[in-house]
């Protein structure tokens, strides 16, 4: 059996201390009972206790798992509609091309450009509607538009993995469009779409650049409270709300790998 050299290991290792010793610092710190600085004064929990007293932090959470829920299932049905739309109708060459690029758009784009192009976008809407101020629908229709293109380039990696076989079996015993959609596509492609909406959902979890700028002062959520008061000092609350956005990311990753491998071997 051939073995890695060890500059190999030695490297991949320092990787990996590079990408998790700062959150791992951060889960320290987060139960450590000094107030300031660097010196560990003691296991706490106190910090995770105060830290659900406060009324900031439970409203910007609340309004944060109602944006990626609300903009999640959206995108999700969303994305699975438009991937369908897009490997399965028979599309001209350059079309296809053409779409394939508009939906890598999003995806490639920095996030500073897309957040600017809707708040231009929304300040026009704003001229036919008031339900277009700075909020949480704002916010939602935000986190939609690149949240769509996540979902339906998971659920499209899966319709070219399944192939047209099956579709074209179904149709050889008479199935419907309705009940080929229903009973065959729809399943086969439920790890794809699950995979899609939790990697959909994280990313609203975590995104702050197009939360600050279609925000309104009434719906705040964690990243963008955890930005102000990172500018007024970093507090052992503040350790205390990273390390559970951090796992609860991590919990999400961790259920949609297992559940893509689980329904890959049925």
């Amino acid at each position: 059996m051939r073995r890695n050299h060890f500059i190999t290991v030695a490297l991949s290792l320092m990787t990996m201390a590079f990408l998790y010793l700062p959150l791992i610092g951060v889960a320290v710190f987060s139960v450590n009972s000094a107030r300031r600085g660097l010196v560990w004064k003691g296991f706490t929990l106190d910090w995770y206790y105060k830290l659900f007293e406060n009324e900031w932090i439970l409203e910007a959470a609340w309004n944060t798992l109602v944006l990626a829920l609300v903009s999640t299932v959206i995108a999700t049905i969303l994305g699975t509609i438009l991937a369908i739309g897009m490997d399965r109708f028979p599309w001209g060459k350059r079309t296809n091309g053409f779409l394939d690029i508009i939906l890598h758009i999003p995806v490639v784009i920095p996030d500073i450009i897309l957040a600017a192009a809707l708040v231009v976008a929304f300040g026009l809407l704003r001229l036919v509607s008031s339900l277009f101020e700075p909020g949480l629908v704002n916010m939602i229709i935000g986190h939609i538009t690149f949240q769509l293109a996540f979902v339906a380039l998971v659920v499209r990696s899966r319709l070219v993995a399944i192939g047209r076989e099956v579709e074209e079996a179904a149709r050889d015993l008479f199935a419907s469009n309705w009940y080929l959609l229903r009973k065959v596509m729809l399943p086969l492609l439920m790890p794809g779409i699950i995979a899609g909406g939790m990697l959909a959902f994280t990313l609203s979890l975590d995104d702050f650049v197009i939360s600050f700028f279609t925000a309104g002062p009434e719906s705040q959520t964690l990243p963008l409270f955890i930005f102000a008061a990172v500018r007024r000092g970093v507090t052992p609350q503040i350790h205390a709300l990273s390390t559970l956005v951090m796992l609860i990311t991590v919990v999400l990753v961790v259920l949609t790998e297992r559940f893509t491998r689980s329904k890959e071997k049925e």
